[in-house]
């Protein structure tokens, strides 16, 4: 008969005292364990239909200045012991690393909050592919639509637990429900394609299935008979699907290991403005049902809510206590880590605030620009801030959006950039990393 794998609690604490046997001088143990299920359909039809489960656990050790980590599917407990000794045996032959180490005990989550972050039960694959027909359906009845590329639907349950051989204990489970639709308009060469998706922690939060098929059919049917955009130094406006992109230009920038290694455009801009006055970025790892909320960081910290600008002022890298220590500063609980790989810093629920404009105000201030709802190409380099995406959207002339437009280069750099937001008032949480609907001045528009 198969035995049920064992409690987290029933692991961790005895793989910490293996590595102890073994020789190391501290440990932690993350373990990770997550069922996934996902099916599409297509013209109607059922594509696919997947469920996968698995288990992994990671378990670094230290001994003196060096670390080691590794990792197992395999929860046997001659298996763990053994894996602890391999753990010790590859840190004694490693390089030291003077700023490794677990993190500052004082600084352990001891209050963990009620955040809501799991929803009860598993969906079945009827209610899932249910989900994905009536989307499906929803944006081909939209007029104009000539094929789809499909619906799909998903569901994921994870659970993480995270020990240290100083004393922190903690677990947590998680839900993720997501759902999309992709569809096409037009014939031959004129074929336009577009997209519409949501993301939910519980499924009562998802957006319904027929607003979400239909907004992905009429996106698609707008852009039709596209023209070339004039070349030159214009307003861009991202539309707010896209803006939450540039915050994450803006964590990656202030990552306390980009810093350390002197790699960001941000480096010296620690206390200075860099945004335009009266604008807030925020952090918030504590807010319910966030799509990157969590009750401790990776290396047991309490994370906390914090303005990473605050009123265009850049007051804080995210640090985990590796660069923290690098930099003479202490963790600010942004450390992230899997099972097979050290902590990194990451953000958690970040967004910018809403300004007082509604974006059809913004587009109407601006007269004469381009509005964005879709970028191409990864074109950011993080050292110097330059940037440059090809692009696709609708042309602004006398205040309101004219006609569709494709095959553009928008540019600039992200210093500047930054610097000339202008937000409007239509923020939604809806990724994880959001922003309202931006305009930024001055960008350069390569078109015909």
């Amino acid at each position: 008969m198969k035995q049920s794998a064992p409690a987290p609690e029933g692991l961790a604490e005895p793989l910490l005292a293996a590595a102890r046997r073994a020789g190391a001088d501290a440990a932690d143990v993350i373990i990770a364990h997550g069922i996934s299920q996902s099916v599409s359909v297509r013209l109607g039809a059922t594509e696919t239909v997947e469920r996968s489960e698995g288990r992994d656990l990671g378990l670094r050790v230290f001994v003196g200045k060096r670390q080691a980590i590794v990792s197992s599917n395999d929860f046997d407990r001659a298996t763990l012991d053994k894996l602890a000794e391999r753990a010790v045996a590859m840190a004694r032959a490693v390089p030291e690393d003077p700023y490794c180490g677990l993190a500052d005990p004082a600084r352990h989550a001891k209050n963990i909050p009620a955040l809501d972050l799991a929803d009860e039960g598993e969906p079945s694959t009827e209610w899932l592919l249910d989900l994905a027909r009536e989307t499906e359906d929803a944006a081909r009845a939209v007029k104009g639509i000539t094929n789809s590329e499909g619906s799909d639907c998903g569901f994921g349950r994870s659970a993480i637990t995270l020990a240290t051989s100083d004393g922190f204990f903690g677990t947590y489970a998680s839900t993720r429900y997501s759902l999309s639709a992709s569809v096409l308009a037009g014939e031959g060469l004129d074929m336009q394609r577009d997209y519409d998706y949501a993301v939910a922690i519980h499924r009562t939060d998802l957006k319904a299935p027929g607003e979400l098929g239909r907004n992905a059919g009429e996106r698609t049917v707008r852009r039709l008979n596209p023209r070339k955009a004039e070349s030159g130094r214009v307003p861009v406006v991202y539309e707010q699907r896209l803006a939450g992109g540039l915050l994450g230009h803006l964590a990656g920038a202030i990552s306390g290991a980009a810093i350390a290694r002197g790699t960001s455009f941000l480096k010296e801009k620690l206390g200075q403005i860099v945004f335009a006055d009266g604008l807030n970025v925020i952090d918030d790892p504590n807010r319910k049902r966030g799509l990157r909320s969590r009750l401790f960081d990776g290396e047991g910290v309490a994370p906390m809510r914090r303005a990473l600008i605050e009123n265009g002022v850049l007051t804080t890298w995210l640090l985990d206590s590796r660069a923290a220590r690098q930099l003479g500063l202490a963790t600010t609980g942004h450390a992230s880590r899997g099972t097979s790989s050290p902590p990194s810093p990451s953000a958690s629920n970040l967004y910018l605030e809403p300004g007082t404009l509604t974006p059809e105000a913004l587009i109407k201030e601006i007269g004469r620009g381009l509005y964005l709802t879709e970028l191409i190409g990864m074109g950011v380099n993080g050292v110097t801030g330059d940037y440059s995406r090809g692009a696709a959207g609708f042309w602004i002339e006398n205040g309101e959006l004219a006609f569709p437009v494709n095959e553009v280069t928008v540019a600039g750099n992200l210093k500047d950039m930054f610097r000339a937001i202008r937000p409007a008032n239509d923020l939604v949480f809806r990724a994880g990393i959001d922003a309202p609907t931006l305009a930024i001045d001055g960008m350069t528009v390569a078109g015909r």
